[in-house]
C-alpha cells in the first residue's frame, strides 16, 4: 500500500506541470529537477530547455528514468515489490505463488543487473539536487532562510544517505580490495558506507517520505495555499 500510494502521488505530480517552483525563494521540487522543457517557469531552467512542452514529457524527463531505474533495481525495493506485488515469496517460510523460479537471469528481470550503472546516474542527480538546495538560500539578491530551505536540506541529506548506502556503492568503494591495510582511506570510507548499508531499508522508506514531503510543501507554497515560513529575509 505504501509503495502504491507513493507511485500514484509521484505520477500525478510529475504530469501536473504546475506548482513546482517558487521563484521568490528559488524552491524547486526534486520531481521537476532539472527542469528541461519549454514549459519551465522562468528561473527554474538552470540547464536550458532542450525538450518540447508536450504534456506526456515530464519537465525532468532526462533524469526521472534513471531515478526510477535506480529505485526499481535497488536490492531492498526488489524484495519489497517481489513480495508485495508478485508474491514471490509473500514472506519468509511461505511457499512461493509461482511454480518455477528462474531468478534474475531472464527477461525482464535480467535488467536488474543494471543497478550498478543506475547508481552512477543517481549520484549525479543527487549532486543536482544538492545544488538546488544551496541556491535556494538566495532570496532575490540576498541571503534568505526559511522552512522550505530546512525541508530541502533534510531531503538532500537523506537522498545522499540512501544513495551512498547502496550495495553497489559499498562494492565500488572497496569491494574488490584484497588488503585494506594498503588502502586506509578507502577502508575508512568503506566502513562509513557499511554502516549506512545496514540502514538501507529504513533509508529507502525515509527518502520516499522526504521526497513526497518536499514536493508537497513546495507545491503548497507555489499554489499560495500557505506562505513559506521565513526566518531570514
Amino acid at each position: 500500500m505504501g509503495l502504491s500510494a507513493w507511485v500514484i502521488y509521484a505520477t500525478v505530480r510529475v504530469f501536473m506541470h504546475k506548482w513546482y517552483f517558487v521563484e521568490e525563494h528559488h524552491y524547486l521540487t526534486p520531481f521537476y529537477s532539472p527542469c528541461l522543457t519549454d514549459r519551465c517557469v522562468e528561473g527554474s531552467d538552470l540547464f536550458g530547455t532542450p525538450l518540447p512542452k508536450f504534456w506526456l514529457i515530464p519537465e525532468a524527463a532526462l533524469t526521472l528514468p534513471f531515478l526510477l531505474l535506480f529505485r526499481l533495481t535497488c536490492y531492498y525495493y526488489r524484495k519489497a515489490y517481489y513480495r508485495a506485488f508478485w508474491l514471490s515469496p509473500p514472506a519468509c517460510a511461505v511457499p512461493d505463488a509461482h511454480e518455477k523460479y528462474t531468478g534474475e537471469t531472464r527477461f525482464p528481470l535480467i535488467f536488474q543487473n543494471l543497478h550498478r550503472y543506475a547508481f552512477y546516474a543517481a549520484a549525479i542527480i543527487s549532486v543536482i539536487n544538492t545544488y538546488d538546495a544551496i541556491i535556494a538560500f538566495r532570496s532575490g539578491d540576498e541571503f534568505g532562510f526559511g522552512l522550505g530551505n530546512v525541508i530541502l536540506l533534510i531531503n538532500v541529506i537523506m537522498l545522499w544517505a540512501y544513495t551512498l548506502s547502496c550495495h553497489s556503492c559499498r562494492h565500488i568503494v572497496a569491494g574488490r580490495l584484497k588488503h585494506f591495510s594498503k588502502h586506509p582511506v578507502r577502508y575508512r570510507f568503506w566502513l562509513f558506507v557499511s554502516k549506512l548499508n545496514a540502514r538501507h531499508m529504513q533509508l529507502a522508506w525515509i527518502t520516499l517520505g522526504t521526497l513526497a514531503l518536499t514536493d508537497f510543501y513546495i507545491m503548497a507554497v507555489a499554489a499560495d495555499w500557505w506562505p513559506d515560513l521565513r526566518f531570514i529575509n
